[in-house]
């Protein structure tokens, strides 16, 4: 797809939603700007970032509805087959390559590899829909998501995905950070599979199909009322002994990913650059091996001796930087068809 037929808002809005994932794995403001020995700055940013995930999920969802309603089967089958590959093989890189270089130094590859095979296989239902790492969940759960949709559209039973969506995201809920009050059983971390990503997929699917807008001021109201909510639950859910910073996706989850989308989409001349449709079209890439090089971040800071400000803005800003790099080198290489799509 030539630039201009892109809508470049956009395509900066996945950069930037790349960014805060990536500042979201390096777990910053963690260990400094405590309040009562607890890093509240930091589990406010953490549940910040969260609008990033399900931003992701609603732009595929609008990008692939057209061919979705065309041919549903096969554009599930040309979507969704190299999204496996990637997984695949990043999965297979992820569990080979050791994370705690010290313990590798002192006790050897495997000693440190053979503790998080043994973890993985303590849930390998959860294993399966995860992958060799726990950031490429997302690739998994986007094939079932684009399945679903495809499947309904298939046998024409599109006006039951919203429905069905609601009821998988109902559920996740209910098993995932409402489990302490539902005691609702789930067979692996809710989180995975299709209970959270078949809406957001579904809203950007159905926001395509009706061509649903809003103006900015509008879209901003929509995504601020989003984190009040979810930082609302958050908080309320600290009473039942629920972390504030563990939640991936609340009920006002949606309504940021979906405010953030809206507000990108009413300027969308937002980012008209060269180096946004550049680097945006390698987003994918960059999220596959980004954590890998978090550890290798990690690794560094802790071997210097590096804490605070100073460690976090190396790990984010230097792996941001090296994966960006990598990903554009290795695309210039035949190892681009092996590594990404």
């Amino acid at each position: 797809m030539e630039n201009s037929q892109k809508i470049a808002s956009l395509e900066l809005g996945r950069l930037v939603a790349m960014f805060a994932i990536i500042a979201l794995h390096s777990q910053v403001f963690m260990t400094y700007l405590l309040m009562d020995d607890t890093p509240v700055f930091g589990y406010a940013f953490n549940q910040f970032t969260r609008f990033a995930v399900p931003f992701f999920f609603i732009l595929s969802g609008y990008f692939i509805q057209p061919k979705l309603m065309h041919d549903p089967l096969k554009t599930i089958q040309s979507y969704c087959a190299p999204l496996l590959k990637i997984w695949i093989v990043w999965s297979a890189l992820s569990l080979a390559l050791p994370f705690n270089w010290k313990k590798v130094a002192e006790n050897g590859y495997l000693a440190e590899r053979t503790g998080y095979w043994n973890w993985l296989t303590q849930n390998p239902l959860n294993a399966l829909f995860e992958g060799g790492m726990v950031h490429l969940w997302f690739i998994p759960a986007l094939i079932i998501a684009v399945s679903i949709t495809g499947l309904l559209i298939h046998f024409k039973k599109t006006t039951w995905l919203i429905p069905i969506a609601m009821i998988l995201y109902v559920y996740g809920l209910a098993g995932g950070s409402y489990q302490t009050l539902t005691e609702v059983w789930t067979p692996f971390f809710t989180r995975n599979g299709p209970f959270f990503s078949t809406l957001m997929v579904a809203i950007g699917f159905e926001l395509r199909r009706r061509n649903i807008t809003l103006s900015s001021t509008k879209s901003m109201l929509l995504l601020v009322t989003g984190f009040v909510i979810h930082f609302s639950e958050a908080y309320w859910l600290t009473q039942f002994d629920v972390p504030f910073n563990l939640h991936d996706f609340l009920i006002g989850t949606p309504l940021m990913g979906i405010g953030m989308f809206f507000l990108l989409l009413s300027k969308p001349r937002l980012g008209h650059h060269p180096i946004t449709f550049t680097l945006s079209k390698h987003v994918l890439g960059i999220y596959v091996c980004h954590l890998l090089f978090v550890v290798v971040f990690l690794n560094i800071t802790g071997m210097m001796g590096l804490t605070l400000a100073l460690r976090d803005f190396l790990i984010v800003f230097g792996t941001a930087g090296a994966s960006t790099l990598f990903v554009l080198a290795i695309n210039r290489t035949p190892l681009r068809r092996l590594l990404f799509r």
